[in-house]
């Protein structure tokens, strides 16, 4: 059998199991992995999360605050004699602060092979719009 060793994984690993920091709890989250950026006229974020049944995500908006917490539960049981064990477990979470520019009330979320995908629609304020100039001539159509 082929094993590669990492002195540093191994420590910290050691740590985490001393500790029992294998993950987070509801008091104290562990962050989870993000990517975000602009589509044209909606905002993209996913978030990494395999693993982790679609029930045991969470999401709130609280005034543009958007808070996603999932949940990820050992997979043994009782009996069970863990060999190795790198996926952290236990509750995962973040937060953004998504701002005005943002429609909060038509959120979508997607769940698919372990990625959560949010797509946030820019609000119909934030975008711009073209403004036409006027002439002399179409003001006094105005105030007539």
């Amino acid at each position: 059998m082929l094993m590669r060793t990492d002195p540093f994984r191994q420590l910290d690993r050691l740590t985490q199991q001393l500790l029992g920091a294998q993950g987070g709890t509801w008091s104290r989250p562990t962050a989870m992995p993000m990517d975000a950026y602009r589509s044209g006229d909606e905002f993209v974020v996913t978030f990494d999360l395999p693993g982790v049944p679609p029930e045991a995500i969470e999401l709130d908006v609280e005034r543009d605050v958007l808070t996603v917490k999932a949940e990820r539960r050992p997979t043994t049981g009782e009996g069970v004699e863990t060999h190795i064990q790198e996926r952290p477990t236990g509750v995962f979470s973040r937060q953004l602060f998504l701002g005005e520019t943002l429609d909060t009330e038509h959120i979508d979320a997607h769940y698919e092979a372990g990625v959560l995908t949010l797509r946030i629609p820019v609000a119909e304020t934030a975008k711009p719009r073209r403004i036409a100039v006027g002439t002399g001539e179409s003001r006094k159509h105005l105030n007539a």
